[in-house]
Formats: structure tokens, C-alpha cells, sequence
């Protein structure tokens, strides 16, 4: 006759309880949160109420606005004109960057930067090129060279060298040190570690971003037309200005196809690459 051994009663832990003074810190971290919100909203005089009572004139704008204005000559053939330049705009924006941000990421990159002051002044430079919006630039360069896509060929140039050399200098910064160590040990200079062993590992992350940033600046490249850098964008402004809603109406559909198909190729690329 077996005997049966009853095992040990399995002692279950308890969940720790939190202690009151956590619970007292996001207590206050709600309360500072909600405080900043007031504040926030007051200072930003956000009212709901005032969009719901606008109603009528917000259905007195799509009522002007609907049906699209599809005249060839007067509307759509100088839409799809402005919108290849707004393509322009965006693409030679990105690739024209391309020199500044890949020597200032390589300075700006821990790993790579030859001194410590270098690294400084290039984080100092990619800081203020990025911290100044493409628009300000824009209007700087109208003012420089006059009006037309130009200036906000330049207005992108600047921006998206702060914003891609930043991108590109962190992704150099997370990638294995060990191949850049041994070229070291074997006597090769900094340049050389930086062209076969840092760039070789990173180019698959800095095309990424880069498509990334030709698909920001397709879209940016339209708010820079409000400003008069060309482009699409110009055509929305005077619509508006001119209260000719339906054919602002043809140039946003316009728009949105160009960004689909912006969106589209952007993601074939990146899937070739991947592949």
C-alpha cells in the first residue's frame, strides 16, 4: 500500500504595498501636471465652445469650397506645375544637406570627433540649425534673394543639416566600437576609421533617415510656399487670400496625392534596402 506525501503548502507573495510617500510623489507629479494644463490653457485661451458656435461659418466654407475647381488651365495645370517645384524644393533641400550634415555628425559623434572641443562646436552648430524653424529661414532668404523656390531650397538646406546631423551623429554613436578599436591597435588615423569601419556599419540607418527626411521636407516645402519660397504652397496662400476656396480645394487634393505617392516610394526604398 503507497503512501502519499502531501508536498508543502506553497507560500504565495504578497504584492509589496507601495509606500505612502510614493504614492505622495505622483500625487504631486498629477497635481503639477494639471496645474501646468490651467496654465497652458488659459495662456492658449482654448475654448471648444467657440469652434462648436462657429459651425455656420466653418459649413459657409466647405459650401464654397465643394466642388473643387477642375478648370485645366486656370487651376489644375498650374497646380501639378507647382507642385513638381515643391518636389524640387524637398529633394534638393535634403540631398544638397547631405556633405554638411555627414561632416558635422562625424564631428559631432563621440566616437568619431577628433577633439573634445570639436565635438562642442559642432553640437553648438547642429543645435542652432535645428533649434531655428525652416520658416524663419525661409523668410531670411526671401529677403536675401527675393521671393521664389530658392530661398526655401536654402530655408531646407539649413534645417535638415541640424536635424540630419543629429540623427546621423547619434546612430555613429550606438554602433559596436570594436571594429574602429582594432583599426586603431593596427595604426590607422581617424580618418580611416571613420571611412571603414563607422560609415560602412551605419550607411543602411543614415539612407533610412535620410528618406525619412526627403518625406518631412516634401510636406515642410509646402508651408514655406505660405511665405513666398514657391511651390504649391504659394498657389494655397493666394486661394485663400483671394477667397477662391474651390481652388484651394484642387491644390490641397493635389497635395495629398503627391504625398501619397512621396509616402509610397519611400516605403518601396526602405523595403529594397531591408531586403
Amino acid at each position: 500500500m503507497s503512501t502519499r506525501i502531501d508536498a508543502p503548502p506553497v507560500k504565495r507573495s504578497r504584492p509589496a504595498l507601495r509606500s505612502p510617500r510614493r504614492w505622495f510623489g505622483w500625487a504631486v507629479l498629477a497635481a503639477v501636471i494639471i496645474v501646468l494644463h490651467v496654465f497652458a490653457i488659459e495662456g492658449t485661451e482654448f475654448q471648444p465652445q467657440l469652434l462648436v458656435e462657429g459651425w455656420k461659418g466653418m459649413a459657409d466654407f466647405l459650401a464654397q469650397a465643394f466642388p473643387p475647381d477642375l478648370n485645366w488651365e486656370k487651376t489644375v495645370k498650374p497646380g501639378l506645375d507647382a507642385t513638381l517645384v515643391t518636389l524640387w524644393i524637398g529633394l534638393l533641400g535634403t540631398t544638397f544637406s547631405i556633405p554638411t550634415a555627414l561632416l558635422l555628425a562625424v564631428f559631432g559623434a563621440r566616437n568619431t570627433s577628433p577633439a573634445g572641443w570639436t565635438y562642442q562646436l559642432a553640437r553648438v552648430i547642429l543645435s542652432f540649425f535645428r533649434a531655428v524653424p525652416d520658416i524663419v529661414f525661409a523668410l531670411i532668404f526671401v529677403t536675401a534673394v527675393g521671393l521664389g523656390p530658392f530661398p526655401g531650397v536654402l530655408a531646407l538646406i539649413c534645417h535638415n543639416t541640424g536635424v540630419m546631423g543629429k540623427l546621423w551623429a547619434e546612430a555613429m554613436e550606438e554602433i559596436d566600437a570594436g571594429p574602429q578599436e582594432a583599426l586603431r591597435s593596427a595604426g590607422a588615423n581617424r580618418l580611416q576609421q571613420v571611412a571603414n569601419a563607422t560609415l560602412p556599419m551605419v550607411v543602411p540607418q543614415f539612407v533610412g533617415l535620410l528618406l525619412y527626411r526627403f518625406d518631412v521636407n516634401v510636406r515642410s516645402s509646402l508651408v514655406l510656399g505660405l511665405v513666398g519660397a514657391g511651390g504649391i504652397g504659394l498657389l494655397i496662400n493666394q486661394s485663400i487670400k483671394t477667397f477662391r476656396f474651390d481652388s484651394m480645394l484642387t491644390h490641397i487634393i493635389i497635395v495629398l496625392v503627391l504625398i501619397v505617392v512621396v509616402d509610397q516610394l519611400s516605403a518601396f526604398v526602405r523595403k529594397r534596402l531591408a531586403a
